[in-house]
């Protein structure tokens, strides 16, 4: 076998398969614990994530050399590693990475302030050995054609992603055609992207793909989970093999909906996930230093995310925040208010139709709309939505401009990056999936209309 290399075993760094661990006491009474990753620090050293085993510690401050084994967590060969131990991390990057990876798992498992990182314990590596005999002689060793792609393959990637982001003339058609891409050239199907909320303290997801419900309006408080911390701490931020921890907080939260979904309303939309998600990566969008987002992926497989994906990922992240604020930021002509009595000939109402009643509640103490008992929006695109309808009940009015939007001061609106259209577009995706009669259509560049198959009744609330 060639000369092995850390690099050359990436695979066994995924926290995929548990290490074990093997040190000494002074004295010689040997020590065996099962650590569930092994970090890759640099050519010639791997950190050990410290929390709970303090026998090994009191082992490695006595006698510094050790014994880790690895498995590649694709092909299931064996390593070893003779390490010596050097020094404790306790601050700088490494340590905050990994310190970020626990919290986003106890996150996910109701555990947060549990499973605290006390060290990392660095150790430099002496010797890498490839335990023979451990597999049986394999059939064929053709590794699965997802792990046999290219850079060609990634470059036609790169080009086709790019194109289809400063090809987009609408901020719906940057972010749908986008996440299909990922899907379509990159076989990452499952993906969404979530953008900040005018408290700067919660994401808002506005648009996914590859789940069975989008999640169109789900928010996620910075802090929480993988997507909170990316947005929190503006860095990456991945996990693979998630296993029994991630199905035990899903089971866990499919209990607290049935629970909840038995006390009465709820202003709360359910965020999209995989019911055996294994693998997890969010990506902070930024621009200038602003945090216009988060990407997020995840996959039910243990290895859909290796170290390349890092740095290849982000760079369209790059390119896909750059796209959002271009489409966010760009504002229409000037346009005045315009009236009209009735619906536009070009859609006009079905004779054969019944209209339905769909009744609209504002309730101002929680700032939300609900649509016919059920949760529909909240904060901004609730003020919006309710201005909207207010008038259209009132004048009859079906069309609007986003310039008046931008000017009246009762909707919130921040007086600098109003974020209008990315409202505009959870308000347009909202209606669709929960009231289909009622469309908001876009029209020539600041105008769209407000399309009513329905009759729309209003009832405003001081307290839910």
């Amino acid at each position: 076998m060639s000369t092995l290399t850390l690099e050359n075993l990436s695979r066994c760094f995924q926290g995929l398969i548990p290490c074990a661990l093997a040190t000494t006491s002074e004295s010689g009474v040997p020590n065996i614990t099962y650590l569930s990753q092994i970090l890759y620090v640099d050519q010639r050293h791997v950190g050990l994530s410290r929390q709970f085993f303090n026998k090994t510690r009191q082992n490695l401050e006595q006698n510094p050399f050790a014994c880790i084994q690895v498995h590649d967590a694709l092909s299931y060969e064996v390593y070893r590693l003779n390490v010596r131990y050097e020094r404790s991390e306790t601050s700088g990057p490494l340590f905050e990475e990994q310190a970020e990876r626990l919290e986003a798992i106890a996150a996910h498992t109701g555990m947060s302030g549990v499973f605290r990182l006390q060290a990392i314990d660095i150790c430099e590596v002496l010797e890498i050995e490839y335990v023979e005999g451990f597999l049986l002689p394999a059939e064929s060793s053709a590794l699965p054609a997802e792990f046999g792609r290219g850079p060609l393959t990634e470059l036609r990637a790169l080009q086709l992603v790019s194109e289809r982001i400063n090809r987009a003339r609408e901020l719906d058609e940057l972010l749908t055609s986008t996440l299909a891409a990922f899907a379509e050239l990159l076989d990452l199907p499952h993906s969404m992207v979530l953008l900040p909320d005018e408290s700067e303290q919660r994401l808002v997801t506005i648009a996914s793909h590859g789940y069975g419900a989008s999640g169109v309006g789900a928010e996620v408080r910075f802090g929480d989970g993988l997507i909170g911390l990316a947005a929190a701490n503006r860095r990456l931020v991945r996990i693979s093999g998630l296993r029994n921890e991630l199905r035990y907080s899903l089971a866990a939260r499919e209990r607290l909906r049935e629970v909840e979904g038995e006390l009465g309303q709820r202003s709360e939309i359910s965020l999209p996930g995989l019911s055996h998600a294994e693998s997890q990566l969010a990506l902070p969008l930024l621009v200038g230093g602003e945090l216009v987002g988060v990407l997020s992926f995840e996959s039910e497989s243990g290895v859909a995310f290796q170290t390349w994906h890092e740095a290849f990922l982000q760079l369209l992240a790059n390119q896909l925040a750059s796209g959002i604020v271009r489409l966010r930021d760009e504002r229409g002509p000037e346009v005045e208010v315009t009236r009209i009595a009735s619906p536009p000939e070009a859609a006009p109402p079905n004779p054969n139709r019944e209209r339905r009643k769909r009744r609209f509640s504002f309730y101002k103490n929680d700032d939300c709309i609900f649509l016919d008992g059920e949760y529909l929006v909240r904060n901004v695109p609730a003020r919006i939505l309710w201005k909207l309808l207010g008038q259209h009940v009132a004048q009859g009015r079906v069309e609007f401009n986003n310039r008046e939007l931008r000017l009246d001061p009762t909707l919130g609106l921040p007086p600098v990056r109003t974020n209008l259209e990315s409202r505009l577009v959870l308000l347009r995706k909202r209606l669709a999936e929960k009231c289909p009669d009622l469309q908001l259509v876009p029209g020539e560049r600041g105008r769209f209309r407000l399309l009513a198959q329905c009759e729309v009744e209003l009832t405003e609330h001081d307290h839910a």
